[in-house]
């Protein structure tokens, strides 16, 4: 992979995130985690280049993401897609995703995992996080019917700096 200035970087982050997908991978080389996300953004906030992503509090990822200074996000090509939905629908705790899957995950030069096949590897620098509170929704009734049911908490919102930007 190729590393290069995030100002450089031509995606469209709706069609990256929303459409592509992303794994959230959290650890460090020897015992890491990676989870499916399809929510989150890109962006420019506190004069530096951020992400911010979505996790539910029960994800057996947060605990790794909670545990480390950082994480990446891979942006992984089509062919991965299958891998991508096994990873967001299965466990850590319970299923060795790297087993079952064809991710072939690799370290890059700071230390964090992401996937050596990946289209884009964003490290990231957690810089906030808050718990998504009801009371906060504008109106409560559009979102909680589809997203919120009893077993699915709200998520933690996590604001990253972008520390580095790796391309194939």
């Amino acid at each position: 992979m190729q590393t290069v200035d995030f100002e450089t970087l031509s995606v469209n982050a709706a069609q990256l995130i929303g459409k592509q997908w992303m794994l959230i991978t959290a650890g460090t080389p020897g015992d890491f985690n990676c989870m499916t996300a399809s929510w989150g953004g890109l962006g420019y906030l506190w004069n530096r280049p951020v992400a911010y992503v979505f996790v539910r509090p029960n994800r057996h990822t947060r605990g790794y993401i909670d545990a480390q200074p950082s994480f990446t996000l891979s942006f992984m090509p089509e062919a991965y897609r299958k891998d991508l939905i096994f990873c967001g629908r299965n466990s850590g705790k319970d299923v060795d995703k790297m087993a079952n899957t064809a991710l072939k995950p690799m370290t890059t030069a700071s230390g964090l995992v992401a996937f050596e096949d990946a289209d884009v590897v964003l490290e990231c620098r957690k810089m906030f996080c808050t718990s998504m509170q009801e009371v906060d929704f504008i109106n409560w009734s559009e979102v909680s019917p589809q997203w919120y049911a009893e077993d699915n908490p709200l998520h933690l919102l996590y604001i990253c700096e972008i520390t580095a930007t790796h391309v194939r």
